[in-house]
């Protein structure tokens, strides 16, 4: 059984690190947030210490180092301007390091993580859970065997409708979220560098606080890409419909559907991490420096 301690247990995405923490069998130490509306603590390990002040969290797992209970993992789920900070955390109390998307804001950021990653001899490892969806195996398995000269048209939309809390909140701010592009879509952009090849051109349509679009050159694909927040956008039969995300990602004209299968996929990054398999940080850099390069454009 590994110990864990968890940053940002308030947010949207801690639960699934919860989750996955407790079906791997292991246990949750303590949990940082400055933010106490964490009950869901409960659902999973009721008797982990919580703190709201990062330097009394700090000392805790130092005491509880000194009485045996070392903490193997801090998994961060932090807002992203934090996790560089957090992930050096980490790894200077001697823990490997588990961090949500985006890794980090800026590409150099990772080049100085790699660094510490050596100087410490602890590992820092990122959640690309697409990355372990079994279509989308499938689909890299599909065009990896195809022609090596092939190109794909590919056509990429995604809406996830929020109000006006998130413009009031750390997401709306793009020197802390990084903007549409990085806090929506970087797992997106991802994958398609992962099945498609690196990025040959790159240009932006669109960038606003609400949404994001433009056209990208991969060695393996064109792709015509937009991300929003903004309900406007849906199409006229998901509004009717009473719906407030929509997705679609189509290959060559043909919808390529990858909706379900998602519920498990923390839980599936953990046990590939806790064998060894994870994802480490340089695994993410490629797709952090297009995200940059886009919010810069």
């Amino acid at each position: 059984m590994k110990n864990f301690a968890l940053i940002g247990a308030g947010g949207y995405i801690a639960p699934r690190h919860m989750k996955a923490i407790k079906d791997t069998g292991n246990n949750l130490l303590a949990a940082l947030d400055k933010h106490d509306s964490v009950g869901i603590l409960d659902s999973y390990f009721p008797e982990a210490d919580f703190f709201t002040e990062f330097e009394r969290f700090d000392r805790h797992l130092e005491k509880q180092k000194r009485l045996g209970r070392k903490t193997d993992f801090v998994s961060v789920c932090s807002p992203n301007y934090l996790h560089d900070a957090h992930i050096r955390f980490g790894l200077r109390i001697g823990a490997d390091v588990i961090c949500e998307k985006p890794v980090v804001l800026n590409p150099w950021n990772i080049d100085a993580l790699l660094e510490m990653e050596k100087e410490t001899g602890k590992s820092i490892y990122t959640i690309l859970q697409l990355r372990l969806h079994p279509a989308i195996i499938a689909l890299k398995e599909k065009i990896d065997a195809a022609p090596p000269d092939k190109r794909y048209a590919i056509n990429l939309q995604y809406i996830t409708s929020r109000g006006h809390w998130y413009h009031t909140s750390w997401k709306g701010d793009i020197q802390k979220s990084g903007g549409i592009a990085t806090n929506i879509g970087v797992h997106f952009f991802d994958m398609l560098l992962w099945i498609f090849g690196a990025v040959k051109e790159n240009s932006v349509t669109m960038h606003t606080a609400e949404t994001a679009s433009g056209n990208l050159v991969l060695e393996k694909a064109n792709i015509n890409w937009m991300l929003s927040i903004d309900a406007n956008k849906l199409p006229a039969d998901v509004k009717a419909a009473g719906k407030r995300t929509y997705r679609i990602l189509s290959i060559d004209g043909d919808t390529f559907e990858f909706s379900e299968g998602f519920t498990e996929l923390h839980t599936r990054s953990y046990e590939e991490i806790l064998k060894g398999n994870g994802f480490p940080i340089g695994e993410t850099k490629a797709a952090i420096e297009l995200v940059h390069e886009i919010r810069k454009k």
